[in-house]
Parts: C-alpha cells; structure tokens; sequence
C-alpha cells in the first residue's frame, strides 16, 4: 500500500510536468512550431560515416529531455505564468523555454554540414534537409549526401630553406599518394613537422610558415598537392634561412614579492629544467619543464621567458618561480554513519609542502570519532571512540637506488613513507593498529596509464582488551565455533608486497591491483625452524603473521558515443582472496562485503552474503557477511536535469562468496552452481548534486531478486512481491559509484 502511494504521487507529478510540457504548444504563434526531433543520416550507399561528431555542427538543438524521452524542464517553464511574480520567475529560472524551429538556422546547419563533409574529403558533398511539421511540433531530418570522396593523387614538397630541408630529408611525411584527402590530415602535418623543428633550435618556427597549393582531378576523384615551406620573412631582408637558437644562460628568479629568494635546493631547480644551457631550444624540454614544475606541491606559479641575445643565435632563459606558504593547518568536522550508527568525528591535520627544501611533502593528521551503537546486550559501555595518528612524507621523485637520471626525468614519480597509529575502543573489544610502509607512484609523461608499487607494508594489529560477554558468547562458545570471528580478535602481523595500474582516458577506465603477504616471512620460518602455536602457525615475534594472495579488477566504459549528452555507463568490479600457508581466513581488512551505496544498491552496507547465506544475529555481521571473492555488476543511465542537479536510474547484480567452507556461513562457498543461483539483482533510481568540486548523491535501491530467499517466492522475488519496509535501501555518499 505503501508503495502504490509513492508511485502514485511521483505519477502525478510528473503527469503534471508533461502535461505542462505539452501545452507549450497552445500558446505558439500560428507560424511558429516547437522542434521536436533533429536527426542527421548519412544516405544509404554511405552508412559507413559516423554522424555522432557531425551532430555537433547542428545550430539549434532541442529542448533537453531527461533520460532522452521527457521534457521535463520544458514542462517546468511552462509552468510559469505570464507576471513577474517570484513563482513564475524561478519557474523560468529552473526551467528551459521552448525552442522554435528557425529555417534561416536550418539552412546554415546545411552549410556547416556540407563544409565539414568537404574538409573529410567529400568534395561533391551535398545536404538535403526535410522537415515534417504536425500539430506545432517540427522535426527536422538533415541527410548527407557524401558521394565520391576524393584522395591524394600526387604528393610533393617545396621547402625554400637549404637548411631545413636536410633536416627533413630523413623525415617520413604523414601524407602520401592514395590516402583520402581531408584538411586534418594536411594541419596534422603541418603541426608535426612545426613540432620537429621547434624540438630543433627553432624558436621562431610556426605552423603558418607552411601553406599548401592544391588542384583537383574531378574526374579521377583526385587531389594533387604541393606542401610550402615558406622562408623566414624580415622588413629589410626578405627572403632568408630560419635561425635556429641555443641556450646561453638559465636564470632563476623567484616570484614572491615579498622574498628574493626562491626556497628549493639549486638541484631540484636543474632536476625539474628539461632545457639545457649550450643546447638547442626545444619546445618539448619548455613543456616538460612547466609539467614539472607544476606538479611539485612548493610551487605555486612558474613562467618562461626568453631574451633572444643581440647579434647571436642564442637566447637567455628566464624562469620565475613563485612558492608557496610551506605550512598550512586544517580541521574538517564530519558526521559518521556505520550500519545505521551514528556519530561524529574530526581531523587536524598539519602540512608542510617545502620540507627539506626540494618540495618534500611531510603531513600529520590527527583523528578522533564517536558513535553510539545500538542493539547491544550484555555490555557495560555502548560506546564506539576511535582516535588515529597518521604521518606521511612525499618525496616529488623516485628514491630508489641503479635508477639512471634519464628515466628518474621521463617519468613522473612520488616515493612516500607512511606511518600509522590506530586506537579502536568499542564495547565488546579493544583493538589497535600499527602500520608502516614505503610506496611508489608513477606516470609515463603523456599517457593515460599511471602504475602503483607498493614495496613494503608492515601492518601489526593487537586486541589489547576484550570483554568477558564477547569472549565467552564468540569466541570460547564450543556451541558456537567460529574460526573467522577467532582469526580475527588474535594479534595478528601482516607483511605485503603489491602492484597497481591504472588507466583512464574519460570514457573507458580499468584498475587492477595485485598483492601478497607472509611468502618471505614463510621461506624464513622454514628455512630456520621458526617456532608455531597451537594452530601450527609460525610466528614473527611471538605473533602469528597472514599469509594470502589478493588480486582486483575494475572497469568502468561509458557506453554511449561521445558528444552524447547523457551516460550510459557500465561497470564490473571483480576481486578474488585466498589464504593459504600460514592462513586459513584471511585478515578482516582484506575480505570482502557486499552491499551499500558503491555496490548492489538494494542492500545496506556489509548486509549481503556470501552467497545464499542469511544473517542470524545482527551483532556480528560485520564479520559473518564478509568473504574471499566479490562480483559487482552495474549499470546505470545518468542525465542531466537542471541547474546543478542531475539523475540516475540503475540496475545492480552481484554477491560475495568464500572460497572455503566454514561451518559459520552455511550457504557462503563459491561453487560453479551458486555462481548464478546467488547472484542478487536490485534497481533504483537517484538524484546528484554536482558542486563541480564534489558530488552529492541519494540513491534509492530496492531488491529485485534476495538469494538469500530461496524457498520463499514471495522474500526471494521482491520484484513481483516488494515491500518498502523490507527491500527498501537508501543511500547517501559523496561521489559517483564508479
């Protein structure tokens, strides 16, 4: 009952909004008509052209629809009345007036369309536009007529500069005889060959010394070029050799006007200069030595300058540098939510930009939290504090040894050391953390792909306290045996080793990352008899250390075509653990859980599975619903509504699943069978605020198919049986899911 009145009032609303949107029409003039549709097709004979980027030539678009099928902030504006009330003007505001069609528009679409066709290579190149006008609504058809297009017949080179010229000789052009003629692959070659000489000492050099004569063979469909390069033009000498300069003197300068001084190390100033004194200019060693720059966290602001010198072909090479405040202090307040508990936490954090000089990055950030946990019994204090130390010093480049200073320059890189303190105080237990390692990041200049390597990580937990209820319910219960919540409350010692790679390039992004802990740990223990307890685990100073394999998967691919105006974005997260040697259960910070707002949305956090398993007793989940392997499948259809909101609709499918079988989760082990049997799907639909800066996002899931069900029709199908109270998730988080 519940569920029908929500349906029937968002109906309702947004019957009223189309409605609205509809009746624009009504109070059109009798001569104008509301654009409805615009489409661009190529004819039949060339369904080969892809029209997506064409539709960017298009002057007038309609009005947006959300989810491409409703004019909702049409319906908004028509919503408006006539006076200038405040309803009615932030009616106008939210909303979007309607767009009418306008042939002088249309016919200069045509224009665009057939230029842009004629700059591909379709020289005969010819655009229809058809119009179908009916009850003040007028779609309009804009359908290209390619035909013929043409190629390059013959290729040759006129380069009136004797110097250049051997410089190019060996140089393969991009353009040759066969290729099909469009005019961005003659700016391509231009572009190149005006990179090749400024990367040569040619600082004066640009594109616009290069021109091209063309004629063309209608008959044979054929382009017959010639490309200039022109010779350097001067008032009293015309006609002269392009000069090709070299670096005298490099002068730094710093910025500040307050200070004449610039705070780095002179050799973080010539480590971060890609241009050389003695050398040639290069327009790629100027690019490289502002991305360097710019990436070290001391400098705020940097720029070049060149001073050519008087009767040379030298210059002088001015770089101002401009520093940052070394030392900035922060406190950031913050809410907290833990499945469904609630409390607050706050951070003060110090940073220091310019350590040592050489924009070393060092930060301190220290953390207190409180929650009030509810639902338990049996335990005097029903308090979660939690307070942290954390220190981390970031070094602008690789610290690491037989690394050649050719490849420490090419790459851009951060070494990091990080040290960690951790105090959990919760009613059943007491638990602390200590953590320290040493990674590694890097990216290829000019790649989408950056690489992680984790070279060590030291993690030592240890329960210094927990309380008799915990203890003699969980842990010592023989009625209730349970090696993952025992596992988890030893001390516990864990020494890893891992490797990540990322790749973006807007549309399609992938993460993997590998890791593993205890091998060398183990090799020593065997080698040198290592002593065991009573679980035949070996120890490293008296405590038991994990040993396990871990590897994930992330992909995330938009898709729709670009240029698109909404996302149709797909993604499929995958991770596998195994324990082995001196594990059986992995380590709690590195199993798995399922659920909540960045995985199968109709679950609230750490609620599902492994597998078909059902949770007894809601005081140990958090331990119980956790597994050796994860699957998330997802995808959602995101648009833009108005201002800065903008909304989702989303389908989910996933489980976690163990890889042994443990008595405590019946139902939890992956097998060939269950891999499907167990997969849970939900759906919903969301709403983001997008603050450019960061994203706001609420998102509504409901369960469609519970494996935890499976006997049950009515629980195990909620999609044809749902009920608000039992399937209902809601959610709140700060981003995108992926």
């Amino acid at each position: 009952m519940k569920m029908f009145r929500l349906w029937r009032n968002v109906s309702l609303v947004t019957g009223t909004l189309l409605i609205s949107a509809c009746s624009v029409t009504r109070d059109l003039p009798e001569d104008a008509y509301l654009l409805n549709h615009v489409k661009v097709v190529a004819d039949g004979k060339y369904k080969d052209i892809s029209t997506t980027q064409l539709k960017d030539y298009v002057r007038q678009k309609t009005n947006s629809r959300w989810f491409s099928t409703f004019r909702i902030p049409l319906g908004v504006y028509s919503m408006a009345g006539r006076d200038s009330s405040w309803l009615n003007r932030t009616l106008r505001a939210m909303g979007e007036p309607p767009v009418l069609y306008d042939s002088i528009q249309a016919r200069l679409t045509c224009e665009d369309l057939k230029l842009a066709l004629q700059n591909k290579g379709y020289l005969d190149a010819q655009v229809e536009l058809f119009t179908h006008k009916k009850k003040k609504k007028a779609d309009a058809y804009y359908v290209l007529h390619p035909n013929t297009p043409h190629h390059i017949g013959t290729f040759d080179v006129d380069i009136r500069d004797s110097v250049i010229s051997k410089l190019l000789i060996d140089r393969k052009p991009t353009l040759h005889t066969g290729m099909q003629f469009s005019t961005e692959a003659l700016n391509t070659e231009r572009s190149q060959i005006t990179s090749f000489l400024q990367n040569r000492g040619y600082f004066r050099f640009h594109k616009e010394f290069i021109t091209y004569r063309a004629s063309r063979d209608a008959e044979h469909h054929r382009v017959n070029l010639t490309m200039v390069l022109h010779p350097y033009q001067r008032p009293d000498m015309p006609d002269t050799l392009h000069s090709s300069y070299s670096i005298r003197n490099i002068i730094y300068q710093s910025g500040n006007a307050a200070d004449s001084v610039i705070h780095l190390r002179s050799h973080v100033l010539r480590e971060n200069t890609f241009l050389k004194e003695g050398e040639p200019y290069s327009a790629e060693a100027l690019q490289n030595t502002y991305n360097h720059f710019g990436r070290l966290g001391a400098v705020r602001y940097t720029n070049i300058s060149f001073e050519p010198v008087a009767d040379t072909r030298q210059l002088d090479t001015r770089i101002l540098i401009q520093t940052n405040k070394p030392s900035t202090v922060s406190f950031q307040p913050e809410g907290t939510n833990t499945a469904g508990d609630f409390g607050a936490a706050a951070s003060l954090t110090y940073q220091n930009k310019n350590l040592f000089r050489g924009s070393e990055t060092f930060s301190m950030q220290i953390r207190g939290a409180y929650e009030a946990i509810r639902g338990l019994e049996g335990y005097r204090n029903q308090d979660f504090i939690e307070y942290s130390a954390e220190s981390r010093l970031s070094f602008p480049r690789f610290i690491f040894p037989f690394l050649s200073s050719d490849v420490r320059r090419r790459i851009i890189a951060t070494s990091e050391v990080t040290l960690l303190f951790d105090s959990q105080d919760r009613p059943e237990f007491h638990r602390r953390v200590l953590s320290a390692g040493w990674h590694y990041q890097w990216k290829p200049q000019h790649h989408n792909d950056s690489y992680r390597f984790d070279l060590v990580d030291l993690n030592y937990v240890f329960m210094p306290w927990i309380s008799e209820t915990f203890r003699n319910e969980y842990l010592e219960n023989t009625s209730n045996s349970n090696v993952i919540l025992r596992y988890n409350y030893e001390d516990l010692f864990i020494m890893r080793m891992g490797f990540g790679y990322t790749y973006n390039n807007r549309r399609l992004a992938f993460k993997t990352h590998v890791e593993t802990a205890g091998n060398l740990l183990n090799l020593t223990s065997g080698m040198f008899g290592g002593s065991k307890n009573e679980y035949g685990q070996y120890r490293v100073f008296d405590i038991a250390y994990a040993q396990y394999v871990k590897a994930d998967i992330d992909l995330t691919k938009n898709l729709l075509a670009a240029g698109f105006r909404d996302q149709l974005v797909f993604h499929l997260g995958w991770g596998i653990a195994y324990p082995y040697g001196n594990s059986k259960v992995l380590p709690f910070e590195k199993r798995y859980f399922s659920g909540g707002a960045n995985s199968v949305r109709g679950w609230s956090v750490r609620s599902l599975g492994p597998g078909s398993y059902k949770d007894k007793d809601g005081r140990i989940n958090f331990i119980t619903q956790t597994g050796d392997m994860k699957l998330d499948i997802n995808l959602e259809y995101r648009t833009r509504l108005f201002w800065k909101f903008n909304g989702a609709i989303f389908a989910d499918a996933g489980n976690i699943w163990t890889l042994r079988r443990y008595d405590e989760q019946p139902g939890g082990q992956l097998t060939l069978r269950s891999l499907v049997n167990d997969m849970a799907v939900s759906y919903g639909m969301g709403l983001r605020l997008n603050f450019d800066y960061f994203i706001l996002r609420f998102d509504l899931g409901m369960k469609a198919i519970n494996p935890a069900y499976r006997t049950e029709e009515e629980a195990h199908y909620p999609l044809i049986h749902p009920d608000l109270s039992r399937d209902l998730a809601f959610h709140f988080a700060v981003g995108l899911p992926f």
